[in-house]
């Protein structure tokens, strides 16, 4: 066991993030360890669908390419790299791997992590009929590569956190029960799995950087101590900033509750403590684990069937009662081959009088699924085509529609007791080895939610108030998980927190975001993070990606409650710039979108 510390960096946050990062992370400073995190859960039902096509992919194909062009710095330093790039191939990638090592003249030693591929087993463990059926695995295979001489490990589904705990595990020497060293460095995994995230990519509150470079931000480094406590920070040369309210929003990003369970641990997030060490370096300590829960999650995908559509455009007087028509029509020239399911969504123009034509158009897209291509096929798009001449004043579409494709992708989980999944590694001479899982458990429940701070001076919300962006005043992250969603905001003072646990209640969100009126809401308070959770179940039902809307994956519903208005304390309000176009305070005016649908757009 040793006391110093362990450079995790990560060089990627799903597939098809930035190619040159692995390249970047290599030369512009040193790590020990690279980590690529590729598999979103929408990946793996692309991978599936890659597998479909030829059975020796279902592995991500970029991450060839950045060996082929890094491999070289990565011997020469002797940084060694974990990846979960082999998706629903593992072993397939490791195979690929050491034929191009060969090429290059090169002899690193490959070992793979597998038994998290479920499929075979579906319907044995009543998990349906799924494209895709992995479990989630944990650290400990990881770090059994590592032990036995690893350059390269490749896995299929770990849990992202796993890719930066398991060269901890074998760094330091850790067992299954140093709990609070493993959510330690869980809580640093989480931090940098989702790569530039991290380090301002996609934050709020983007005036806090603005005078950041944010065009390009580098990728995150987690410095690990033995003890699981970490900084995250980043090359010294590279853009971006890492800061405590970086940190912060990718903490909150993509969990229920305090307690996050994995394989090896319950991390509490609870009990995080962040600080500011040093410009670009946030510490992370304090974060105590629980024994992990008995069963492991498992990723299901799915495609449901295909999909075909078409848009009409709709300029100026009477778009809903010319949109009405469009439907009447369409829905007879469908009556005779009537797809399973033909929806149409109406979106408003900006001003049916505006100054260019695209102001003055309104949208009808109209979405047709079926199990059977045919159906909505060909016949389809005649049925909107031949309308051309024989419609509403200004009838034009936005493009011919195309043939029928594979609809959106259904993301859900089960959860399988852990003995019932084979953890297993493949060693870099070939053994094959059992990782064990945990011997000692412990069920997931809810935590009670902590007390209320003490509120501000006076009752909260009494006082001069101004009808003002909860953006101003809060940030917000939100993410997807199968068919939930989650918003998690945060206040970067301790006033600004005081108010935020005591007003933006469940009831407040529901009234704040109307599609969830009628959703299960569930509120975690973060104390430590200033934070508050929302976990919104069944915001994306029946699936992730399945989803009608603009935003199949829940990301932009965190930015949609920061710009709703709110009657906010002017007192906490004083540093924060006046939106563009102030409006009277109290009460809350209409809700326009309480009145009209969103615009509705599919994946």
């Amino acid at each position: 066991m040793t006391a110093t510390s362990l450079w995790v960096g990560n060089a990627s946050g799903f597939y098809g993030d930035r190619l040159s990062a692995v390249h970047e992370m290599l030369t512009e400073g040193p790590v020990d360890v690279l980590t690529g995190d590729y598999l979103a859960e929408l990946t793996m039902a692309i991978l599936g669908r890659d597998q479909l096509a030829d059975p020796s992919r279902g592995y991500a194909r970029t991450f060839l390419k950045q060996m082929r062009e890094c491999l070289a710095i990565i011997m020469e330093r002797r940084v060694r790299v974990v990846t979960n790039a082999g998706g629903l191939n593992p072993r397939g990638l490791a195979d690929k791997l050491t034929e191009l090592a060969e090429s290059l003249g090169f002899e690193p030693r490959i070992a793979c992590v597998t038994g998290d591929d479920l499929l075979d087993r579906a319907e044995e463990l009543n998990l349906g009929g799924p494209l895709t059926a992995n479990a989630y695995l944990g650290a400990f295979g990881i770090a059994r590569c590592l032990d036995a001489g690893a350059d390269i490990v490749v896995t299929g589904r770990v849990t992202d956190a796993s890719l930066a705990v398991g060269p901890a595990i074998s760094h330091f020497g850790w067992t299954r029960e140093d709990l609070d060293a493993l959510a330690g460095a869980t809580a640093a995994g989480h931090v940098i799995e989702c790569g530039t995230q991290a380090t301002g990519g996609n934050y709020a509150l983007a005036r806090e950087l603005a005078d950041r470079r944010l065009d390009h931000p580098g990728f995150p480094i987690a410095e690990i101590a033995a003890d699981g406590s970490s900084v995250i920070t980043k090359h010294a040369r590279s853009g971006g900033a890492v800061t405590v309210g970086t940190v912060t929003a990718q903490l909150v990003y993509e969990i229920a509750g305090a307690r996050y369970p994995g394989p090896d641990v319950t991390t509490r997030l609870d009990t995080v403590h962040l600080v500011q060490e040093a410009d670009d370096r946030v510490r992370i300590s304090g974060v105590r684990g629980e024994a992990p829960p008995p069963e492991l999650k498992v990723g299901l995908t799915g495609i449901s069937g295909f999909r075909n559509e078409v848009d009409f455009l709709i300029t100026g007087l009477d778009a809903r009662a010319k949109a009405d028509q469009a439907e009447r029509q369409m829905r007879a020239a469908l009556a005779h081959n009537r797809p399973g399911e033909l929806s149409f969504e109406f979106t408003p123009a900006l001003d049916p009088h505006g100054d260019t034509q695209d102001e003055a158009t309104a949208r009808l897209r109209v979405v047709a699924r079926d199990h059977d291509p045919a159906v909505i096929g060909r016949r389809f798009g005649a049925a909107a085509v031949e309308l051309a001449l024989a419609s509403y004043a200004g009838f034009h579409l936005t493009a011919p529609p195309r043939e029928a494709r594979p609809d959106g992708v259904a993301v859900t989980h089960a959860l399988v007791p852990a003995a019932e999944v084979e953890h297993t590694v493949i060693t870099p001479e070939g053994d094959r080895e059992s990782v064990p899982h945990p011997e000692h458990t412990r069920e997931l429940t809810e935590l009670p939610e902590p007390p209320l701070p003490e509120p501000l001076s006076g009752p909260v919300i009494d006082g001069p108030t101004r009808l003002a962006p909860l953006g101003l005043l809060l940030g917000a992250r939100s993410g997807d998980k199968g068919a939930d969603a989650n918003v998690g905001v945060w206040a970067t003072s301790d006033e600004g927190w005081r108010w935020l646990a005591h007003t933006l209640t469940v009831e407040a969100l529901r009234e704040l975001l109307p599609e969830t009126a009628d959703l299960k809401v569930t509120r975690h308070l973060l104390p430590s993070l200033r934070a508050a959770n929302f976990w919104i179940e069944g915001m994306l039902a029946p699936g992730t990606a399945r989803r009608e809307g603009q935003d199949p994956q829940a990301k932009g519903v965190g930015e949609w409650l920061r710009a709703r208005r709110f009657p906010i304390p002017e007192s906490l309000l004083a540093d924060s710039p006046l939106p563009p176009n102030p409006l009277p305070p109290n009460p809350l005016p209409p809700n326009p979108l309480a009145q009209s649908p969103l615009p509705q757009e599919g994946p």
